[in-house]
């Protein structure tokens, strides 16, 4: 009877989306899989082959640590609060292989105590400690919890992760393998080095994200154009992603254009919300994203990883608007490939409605280069796809290699 593989993801829909292709893989092989996870993703879990757990209603995120910002830093604390009873619990499945995102530090904690490897998933472009760190330093969110220093020293001394700190979220990679969420094109040969052992896996599971709705009105006044900056940009950049949707919903107003504007599940207050609508600019809470890049012809985005694959899977331009983390640089890769062009020149930068405008005409002015460029990065999303089998079987040999030889293998020269 095989072994099972345990799946370990934080509570971010795009950490889930860029699991979910491992996942829906290795139930395709026929491995019995467990996916730990909020409450929120049962759908999408079931749907990709695989048993959903709720991981949140035995293990509370918040009774861990309730106030450390970034909030990824509770999931440090997490991991030292939960480790033992996590992993007695996760004993019971009787797992061969732990497969977690980077920011759910509690998946090497639990592979470590069970003796078993693990695979990390990498959700973010270009991800290198030593870049991310130094911007961390800086930034005036991190507030770190008495909470989370107790659970830091627990996870150096009782769990030896001896490096262990606040900001774990971001550097605790597997010395077994590592997924990267793009295809090759987006990382350069330096970064490749630094994030080894490294596998190319990209975000993508369009088997599971196909269906037949609309999202734009029927009746077409001209060119579509989506807007939609995620769901974590509105947890700490609320009032420059308000300001940005007026811009644009006044700048819209005067093209011959529909506009759907995707909120992300925030609940942005009736006033605001009554100032981006227009006639033709609607605004909704939430939208199968999916489906309304299938209906697009220009994309405003904050350049989350998800969003940005999706929209060139879709074959749509992009003005580009990052915010923090990962978004800035790839806009920037973006931009250098044709995909995209930008709306501010740097991060929350302010930017007018005419700057919308001409970005808008430049895409449609030069659309049959788009088209071409983003024709060639669909075809790295298929390529890395198609390629998946190859690392599928890289990853279940870690299986075999578990039982027979204990203790982690040693990263390679170069790599942090």
């Amino acid at each position: 009877m095989k072994r099972s593989i345990v799946v370990l993801c934080i509570h971010g829909v795009g950490h889930l989306r860029v699991v979910l292709p491992v996942v829906a893989a290795l139930h395709r092989r026929g491995w019995p899989v467990h996916v730990l996870t909020h409450a929120e993703f049962r759908d999408e879990v079931e749907r990709s082959g695989a048993r959903f757990i709720d991981l949140f209603a035995r293990y509370p995120l918040e009774a861990a640590d309730a106030s450390s910002q970034p909030l990824p830093s509770r999931y440090v604390s997490f991991a030292g609060v939960y480790g033992e009873a996590l992993a007695a619990d996760i004993a019971a499945l009787d797992p061969g292989l732990i497969v977690c995102d980077t920011f759910m530090v509690a998946g090497p904690v639990v592979a470590r105590l069970l003796d078993i490897p693990y695979v990390n998933v990498l959700p973010n472009h270009a991800p290198v400690p030593s870049r991310t760190l130094a911007a961390l330093r800086d930034d005036p969110r991190v507030s770190t919890s008495s909470d989370c220093w107790n659970a830091i020293r627990r996870l150096r001394e009782v769990y030896g992760m001896v490096d262990a700190h606040p900001l774990s979220y971001v550097d605790t990679f597997s010395p077994y393998l590592n997924l990267y969420a793009e295809p090759a094109e987006f990382l350069d040969a330096d970064d490749r080095r630094v994030l080894q052992p490294l596998e190319f896996f990209g975000c993508l599971t369009p088997e599971l994200r196909e269906n037949d709705g609309c999202v734009f009105p029927q009746q077409r006044r001209g060119k579509r154009i989506y807007v939609c900056f995620g769901t974590v940009v509105w947890w700490y950049f609320e009032a420059a992603a308000t300001k940005a949707l007026r811009v644009i919903a006044q700048a819209c107003e005067h093209l011959d254009v529909d506009v759907v504007v995707s909120l992300g599940r925030h609940r942005l207050d009736a006033a605001t919300r009554k100032e981006v609508v227009r006639r033709n600019v609607t605004v909704v809470d939430a939208v199968d994203q999916w489906a309304a890049l299938r209906e697009a012809d220009v994309f405003i985005t904050h350049h989350g990883i998800n969003s940005t694959h999706e929209a060139i899977f879709q074959q749509v331009p992009m003005l580009s608007y990052p915010f923090f983390g990962d978004q800035p640089a790839l806009a920037t890769r973006c931009q250098q490939l044709g995909l995209a062009l930008p709306l501010a020149r740097q991060p929350r930068g302010g930017f007018d409605e005419q700057a919308v405008r001409d970005g808008f005409m430049q895409l449609i002015r030069a659309e049959g280069g788009f088209m071409q460029r983003l024709a060639e990065a669909r075809r790295w999303e298929l390529r890395t796809i198609a390629a998946r089998d190859g690392v599928v079987d890289r990853i279940l040999a870690l299986i075999a290699s578990g039982e027979t030889e204990l203790g982690a293998p040693e990263r390679g020269e170069g790599d942090e």
